[in-house]
């Protein structure tokens, strides 16, 4: 599916290069709620840019997942891979409006460069835009250096608000994000502004730590012209240690669940609990989804426990 729906689109959109864990089926559930619940469209779409780790195995494991939680989608799952044509048109607009420029600096240079003095605050993982000014002179010592340059963003603003649906009004830096790696791969934050548009994207719904990226995703699709999102951030699943939850977490996996006993409905009934749902969670999805409020929805991270995740006491 490469065109936008002629109704309401809600999307649940993983990297295929593992199994999904419970985090990943929470967020996908409450996404799946949102849309079903106000009767939009809900797409797959699989980020698959990072060619080393996503693998079709990985992807069939994942949909395999989502349909024995009874989550069903509309259309075929699109891609990012077989996309490259869209973001490239995207970088070129962006490029003929003087709004792109070449960077040099590698990971170390950026993290050094961002904790180094300035005239005003660099926000944690923010770029301080050291390529910003270079002259043809600089650029060109680099490139004979066998520097090969990403492409970043030349941001318009340094920050932004965005509208979220479940935390109110959402304040974050807006820097010179990557749109093109130097191994000439399109980059996160473009590819997924272009998709959601050319999908029909209204709504995202994902995890609250990627939140701070959403005033720069706006930035960018106003930018390119194109339809912004409404958001929605959940807050995250956590491990017994207060980290984000990882699959070496314990049983985190739905086959490591089956093989603790759990069916697939008793796992969705224990996320549900998980996102405010009462006495309805052993609920089908589709009663799920004619309970859903999304008001009821906890503010705090979720942490499953030990006995859950298999852990010793």
């Amino acid at each position: 599916m490469g065109q936008a729906l002629a109704v309401p689109v809600g999307r649940f959109a993983p990297s295929p290069t593992g199994d999904l864990h419970l985090g990943n089926l929470r967020t996908a559930l409450a996404a799946w709620l949102f849309a079903r619940s106000a009767e939009r469209a809900f797409l797959v779409r699989m980020e698959d840019l990072d060619r080393v780790q996503a693998s079709a195995a990985h992807e069939a494991s994942q949909l395999a997942d989502l349909a024995a939680l009874g989550l069903d989608w509309d259309g075929e799952v699109v891609r990012q891979s077989d996309r490259f044509d869209r973001y490239a048109a995207a970088i070129d607009q962006l490029t003929d409006a003087g709004l792109t420029y070449p960077c040099y600096c590698t990971r170390r240079e950026i993290r050094e460069a961002a904790a180094a003095p300035h005239e005003g605050p660099v926000p944690d993982g923010a770029y301080p835009g050291t390529c910003r000014h270079l002259g043809s002179a600089e650029r060109l010592a680099r490139e004979r250096a066998g520097r090969p340059p990403a492409l970043r963003l030349r941001a318009q603003v340094s920050e932004l608000t965005v509208d979220d649906d479940l935390w109110g009004p959402l304040t974050a830096a807006v820097d010179d994000v990557v749109l093109r790696r130097n191994d000439g791969v399109p980059a996160y934050n473009l590819a997924v502004v272009v998709d959601d548009a050319a999908q029909g994207v209204e709504q995202v719904v994902r995890g609250d730590d990627l939140a701070s990226s959403a005033p720069r995703q706006r930035h960018l699709a106003e930018l390119l012209g194109l339809p912004v999102v409404r958001y929605a951030h959940v807050p995250l699943v956590l491990a017994p240690s207060g980290a984000r939850l990882a699959k070496r977490d314990g049983a985190t996996t739905l086959a490591d669940q089956r093989g603790r006993g759990r069916s697939p409905d008793a796992v969705r009934a224990l996320l549900a609990a998980s996102l405010g749902f009462a006495a309805e969670a052993t609920g089908s999805p589709a009663e799920l989804a004619l309970a859903f409020d999304p008001a009821r929805l906890p503010r705090q991270p979720w942490a499953p426990g030990l006995e859950l995740l298999g852990l010793p006491a």
